[in-house]
């Protein structure tokens, strides 16, 4: 059983809890396996849970729903619709301390959601796995990295959705998570000008893209579960690193003519190409972007190639970076003494 689960059982212990933080992981979207869905799913996804930057909401009983903070519209919205759903006691005070940047490529919808969601729950001494509250909250269209992030943290993988006629609509389900190495960090590169395609634009961009060729999605497919995870398992950084790097040039390549390129943000794109020509190959963005990444295989490597990414870069006010590591927790949730009044 995962920590993150542990945590909720914990937190419904005592029934009514009075408070509860929860922290929720920002993730990394690696990309889709299959977009076609011609053997009756599609998607699938590769994903890794971050360390830094990450969600942080606090909630506590009140009188009345009231939500201040980033984002404070986004997780009233989500408490309402879990209470609604749910039959959930929505008089509650929701602080959200700190939030991921939205349409960033980051999760941040889904880890605020499911963050406030799993507050309210323990609240209302109600225990309901990530899985359902996803459900719940409408997550896992596509991908249940985000879900996967914040119950259990790690690599993940995902089998996509079924598209048969029978199909539930439930999130995809995770078919394998392995730990992120300790030893490894992840070079990650903001443009705070710029946000990535979402919502109704999203989905007309994802209609709009090209077949996509079942040879094209047997190759990914090997890629993750013959080569990434594989390498993975083993702390094999050029393996892994290569199978990722592929994936991301084939997905960039097919992505092309909704982003304007292989990567949403000239600016980004320009950085990334610099770090993937210093012989780094486990480069990409993560789902739309703007967020850019890059695995590598040590502190002291990523110290100085962010050492060399700032020199190079570091005047554009837009750009942002940050040597951050997996995270192999899930979500954090803690049961706290009122803040206000209970």
């Amino acid at each position: 059983m995962n920590k993150t689960t542990l945590d909720l059982e914990a937190a419904h212990e005592d029934g009514r809890n009075a408070a509860v933080r929860v922290t929720a992981p920002g993730r990394l979207h690696l990309g889709f396996l299959d977009l076609a869905g011609t053997l009756g799913r599609r998607f699938g996804s590769l994903g890794i849970a971050l360390d830094r930057p990450a969600t942080i909401v606090r909630l506590e009983r009140a009188d009345a729903l009231s939500a201040s903070g980033p984002d404070a519209e986004r997780a009233r919205a989500a408490v309402e619709k879990v209470a609604r759903q749910l039959g959930l006691d929505d008089r509650v005070k929701v602080v959200v301390e700190a939030a991921l940047p939205p349409h960033a490529g980051l999760g941040s919808g889904t880890q605020l959601g499911l963050a406030v969601a799993a507050g309210l729950s323990v609240l209302n001494g109600r225990p309901v796995s990530p899985r359902e509250l996803g459900a719940v909250l409408g997550r896992g269209a596509r991908s249940a990295i985000g879900i996967g992030a914040f119950t259990q943290g790690g690599v993940i993988l995902d089998g996509g959705k079924s598209v048969r006629p029978d199909a539930d609509g439930a999130p995809p389900p995770i078919l394998a998570r392995l730990p992120f190495p300790d030893e490894w960090r992840i070079l990650i590169v903001q443009d705070l000008g710029h946000r990535g395609l979402s919502g109704a634009e999203e989905v007309s961009a994802m209609e709009g893209l090209p077949p996509f060729a079942d040879t094209l999605a047997g190759h990914m497919a090997r890629l993750a579960v013959m080569v990434a995870l594989p390498a993975l398992a083993e702390h094999d950084l050029r393996h892994f690193g290569e199978a990722v790097g592929e994936m991301q040039r084939l997905l960039g390549d097919h992505y092309a003519g909704a982003q304007g390129g292989r990567y949403t943000s000239p600016q980004v794109a320009e950085v990334m190409d610099f770090i993937e020509a210093a012989g780094i190959q486990g480069v990409g963005q993560s789902s739309w972007g703007p967020t850019g990444f890059a695995i590598i295989g040590s502190r002291e490597e990523a110290e100085r190639l962010i050492g060399e990414v700032r020199a190079r870069f570091g005047a554009r006010p837009n750009l942002a970076f940050d040597c951050v590591r997996g995270s192999n927790a899930g979500a954090r949730i803690e049961r706290l003494a009122c803040v206000t009044q209970c």
